[in-house]
């Protein structure tokens, strides 16, 4: 709006100047007086202070094409469009604008009426262009305040989460705690008992003695394999270990990386041993890194198969593959792990790129 009246205002310099009309200076104390009521428009934020001067702009150009020159009649439009702004629908303020045609000189009729459509042109992009920016902030407001109480959520579960994990921790202990003092604790101690018993009779009864000693070594004995059966419970499959952590090396990656990688797998899984599971795990992550590095992929997938006779694992890419297979420190680091085991590696660039190991089952 500013850039406009300036242009317009230059427009008249220019026609005082190539007409050589006189009243020069009423022309320049109009130019003035004009020029810091519409700057003052843009300072004040309050809609009554600027409708104020949006009308003492008008009433300056009004009285500048009676008294000084009639071309100052294009500077009214924009005014009344500005004015007009905050009351009326689009169609109304044109015509609203178009009323002082009808009373101006009729030379600067078709000039007023251009500047006219343009102003109107004018508003009707910037009150577009200014709706859309408040329709933006007002959705990034929405979303800035989701993302806080999404935050917020995050916050609560992860407490939560550690909250949880505190208390099953501890529920744990308790369980360990009574189940070691309700078996193995009694069984320790009516062995004690019977020992005890057994040395007082050492002496005097034999048999009663080496009887009463025979049933502390049962006890001692139920006592023991109760110790292993509570530590056996305890500790988790090895299958469930090594597919768990596979899972959570893959989400970690997932999670880091813009390339998605799926994880597939079936086959009894009890039957792999922990060094296999070590080779697997890093022979998965070299492979996966690889991809990240070079294949231009976007998916990956890890595909963990226990078939008769030994263990599948291929990691495959949807990349760009490569003409010669170059093996790095990477590659054949792979290799010798997974020859360490008598196993295997195949690499292949046919479509795209993969990398399978071969693990034997052991008997």
């Amino acid at each position: 709006m500013i850039g406009t009246k300036l242009v317009l205002l230059l427009y008249i310099a220019f026609y005082f100047v190539r007409e050589e009309i006189s009243h020069i200076s009423l022309a320049v104390l109009t130019f003035l007086v004009y020029f810091c009521v519409n700057i003052t428009v843009y300072i004040f934020k309050q809609k009554t202070i600027k409708r104020i001067l949006h009308i003492v702009s008008i009433g300056i150009s009004i009285i500048a094409c009676m008294i000084v020159h009639p071309v100052f009649s294009i500077l009214l439009p924009l005014s009344i469009v500005e004015l007009t702004a905050g009351f009326f629908e689009k169609i109304t303020i044109l015509l609203v604008c178009i009323i002082p045609i009808f009373y101006i000189h009729e030379p600067f009729q078709p000039l007023y009426g251009l500047v006219t459509i343009f102003c109107f042109m004018l508003y009707s992009v910037t009150s577009s262009f200014s709706n859309m920016l408040v329709k933006d902030e007002a959705q990034i407001d929405s979303m800035r305040k989701a993302m806080q109480k999404l935050n917020k959520q995050l916050n609560e579960n992860t407490e939560y989460i550690r909250q949880s994990e505190y208390t099953f921790k501890l529920e744990e202990r308790n369980r360990i705690s009574q189940e070691i003092h309700d078996k193995i604790g009694h069984s320790m101690t009516g062995a004690l008992f019977q020992m005890e018993a057994a040395k007082r009779l050492m002496e005097t009864d034999p048999e009663r003695s080496a009887e009463l000693l025979q049933n502390a070594i049962n006890i001692s004995k139920d006592g023991i394999e109760n110790i292993r059966l509570t530590l056996k419970n305890m500790k988790p499959p090895t299958e469930q270990v090594g597919i768990h952590r596979l899972k959570l090396m893959i989400d970690d990656f997932n999670a880091k990386q813009p390339i998605k990688t799926v994880l597939t797998y079936e086959g009894d899984l009890d039957i792999i041993s922990p060094i296999q599971w070590k080779i697997i795990h890093e022979n998965v992550t070299e492979a996966l890194t690889n991809a990240m590095k070079y294949s231009r992929a976007t998916i990956v997938s890890v595909d963990l198969k226990v078939l008769n006779k030994l263990v599948r694992v291929e990691v495959k890419d949807n990349g760009a593959g490569t003409d010669t297979i170059k093996k790095g420190i990477g590659i054949i680091g792979m290799e010798e792990r997974t020859a360490a085991v008598d196993g295997k590696m195949i690499v292949d660039s046919t479509h795209g790129f993969s990398v399978t190991t071969l693990l034997p089952i052991p008997l």
